[in-house]
């Protein structure tokens, strides 16, 4: 990476990207899919894991609180039991949905916990900057928010490398907490499933299976103050 030139007071230059990069970012953003079946198993290089935990050390952070740890799980034993966890959960979400969807629900492949080679455990410590922290004395949620920050940084690079993400969110906050030894005053954010993968979806998986369709962007814009609209996704407008 190469290193901006730094002025007297510790500032660099705020000018644009050059074409290209900013067009790479763009397409690291478009680009990014969560992954749930299409993992390769090969091993990830210990320097390119790095990279990313670096890019997700890097994230914003609330009064630079830096609320996030990351609990890196390789073992084939530890994402089975993990799996099992998902599993449970998973039967569970699949009878909250009426019979069509259910149907749906139950085809997608949510394989990632035991396909992809890493498992990287995204969690947020509220006590990591103290009891009082810049930014957070009168909301409690941006710590949380925070440590979000860094897990889109971490899949953003990770589309750049060449690696696909998958989030699991699906289990018992309790079962994640007895598997990985995780206090209970820590939170955890994330499941993040890593591994290499030879092909993404053209458009969000969720999308091409028809669960639900990208929301129009005009239906989400308000100027100057709230304006409650109708917000009606793709499917029901019949596009």
């Amino acid at each position: 990476m190469n290193a901006e030139k730094q002025s007297a007071g510790g500032l660099i230059a705020a000018s644009p990207f050059g074409k290209e990069a900013r067009e790479a970012v763009y397409r690291a953003i478009h680009t990014r899919r969560d992954v749930r079946d299409q993992f390769l198993p090969d091993a990830l290089d210990d320097e390119l894991v790095r990279r990313l935990l670096e890019a997700a050390h890097a994230a914003p952070s609330v009064g630079f609180m830096q609320p996030w740890s990351f609990i890196l799980v390789r073992d084939p034993a530890t994402r089975q039991r993990a799996w099992e966890a998902f599993s449970k959960a998973n039967e569970e979400a699949a009878a909250l949905f009426n019979d069509e969807k259910r149907m749906l629900y139950q085809s997608l492949k949510l394989e990632g916990i035991r396909k992809a080679p890493l498992s990287i455990v995204v969690t947020c410590d509220p006590d990591r900057a103290g009891p009082v922290v810049l930014g957070r004395t009168h909301n409690p949620k941006m710590d949380v928010y925070s440590t979000v920050c860094a897990v889109q940084n971490l899949w953003l690079a990770a589309r750049a490398e060449g690696v696909g993400v998958g989030w699991v969110s699906i289990f018992h906050d309790r079962d994640v907490r007895s598997l990985l030894g995780i206090p209970e005053r820590v939170e955890i954010v994330a499941w993040l499933c890593l591994g290499y993968v030879n092909e993404l979806y053209a458009e969000p998986e969720l999308a091409q299976k028809g669960w639900r369709q990208r929301l129009d962007l005009d239906d989400l814009i308000c100027d100057e103050r709230w304006v409650d609209k109708p917000i009606c996704s793709a499917e029901r407008r019949g596009g």
